[in-house]
């Protein structure tokens, strides 16, 4: 594996080094980002090979099988050793001095990503999508699955990255890139106010409605024009309830009705009647007079509702 004095091998550029936290050679920017500190003979090789720019690295740790993307800052880190954020070496389940696979790859320009924060607090942030394209800017490249660490106010948020487009790793350099976000992890929907028990009285109000009150025609107080006080009043409903009468047809014969009767009573007393019964003989209007006064009290009897001018005679003489 290693040879021509570097040791690395065929045209493109991959050597296992040893890893160490930013922290051993006193560079603290290197936390807000996703690059590493190599050693000046990567440069040396990588200058030899045409390669694209700018230079981006495939990270592998091969024990743990975990895969990850990143830039370069600097070449100044001795032979044989690498400096890396730490939240990438969490990322990647490295610990100090552990060795890790570098390679040189070429990723698409991304067009879409989609962030999860871990806890809720970054979206309390007065501008968190500020803040976030403050800290992308010292990122490289983003790759499906990893966890970034955004640092503002002394406090550390970390984002996981769920979706990259056009391809599970993309480069963010130069490029202008849509944003999604998720909801938290911890976030949890606010539940829902639970109804309050209505009374068995108001349930059982709402669901039988209100009986409407039925219309009675002249229901009134009846009032006489003299002015004398009225003796009895009608009940209720008696001229709703009074029906008109046909003449009883059984035995194919139609009876005579009480209005024949009538006319029948005002010729016997020698009253003036317009209408066929007019040219009748005297004779004949004592036996029609009694047999309409015989229908008429059986009429009476079976009908005591509607009783008409029933009222006392007055005379104009006073």
């Amino acid at each position: 594996m290693f040879f021509d004095g570097y040791g690395y091998h065929g045209t493109s550029f991959e050597q296992t080094y040893r890893c160490y936290p930013a922290s051993f050679i006193d560079k603290p920017q290197l936390e807000s980002g996703d690059k590493i500190i190599m050693p000046p003979s990567a440069l040396d090789r990588l200058a030899s090979l045409h390669i694209d720019y700018p230079m981006l690295f495939a990270l592998r740790n091969d024990s743990a099988e975990r895969l990850s993307h990143c830039g370069v800052l600097e070449f100044i880190a001795e032979e044989g050793m690498i400096y890396m954020p730490y939240w990438m070496m969490e990322n990647m389940l490295l610990q100090e001095g552990d060795f890790v696979r570098v390679k040189n790859v070429t990723l698409p320009k991304g067009t879409y990503v989609k962030l999860q924060p871990h806890t809720k607090d970054f979206l309390d942030i007065s501008n968190p999508k500020a803040i976030l394209e403050t800290t992308l800017r010292n990122f490289s490249c983003l790759t499906t699955g990893d966890s970034i660490m955004v640092a503002y106010n002394n406090k550390k948020y970390y984002i996981d990255i769920i979706e990259t487009k056009p391809d599970q790793a993309i480069s963010i350099i130069e490029t202008d890139c849509e944003v999604d976000f998720a909801p938290p992890l911890d976030y949890k929907e606010p539940e829902r106010p639970a109804p309050a028990p209505l009374n068995k009285a108001a349930a059982q109000a709402e669901e039988a409605p209100a009986e409407e009150p039925k219309f009675n025609p002249f229901t009134g107080v009846g009032r006489r024009l003299d002015g004398k006080p009225m003796k009895t009043e009608p009940a209720p409903g008696t001229s709703s309830g009074s029906k008109c009468k046909l003449p009883d047809t059984t035995n194919g014969k139609a009876q005579p009705s009480s209005g024949s009767s009538s006319r029948t009573t005002a010729q016997a007393q020698g009253k003036l009647v317009f209408g066929s019964n007019a040219g009748r003989t005297p004779k004949d209007a004592p036996k029609e007079a009694a047999k309409d006064t015989k229908q008429e009290q059986s009429e009476k009897k079976d009908d005591p509702k509607f009783q008409p001018f029933t009222g006392k005679k007055y005379s104009l003489r006073g």
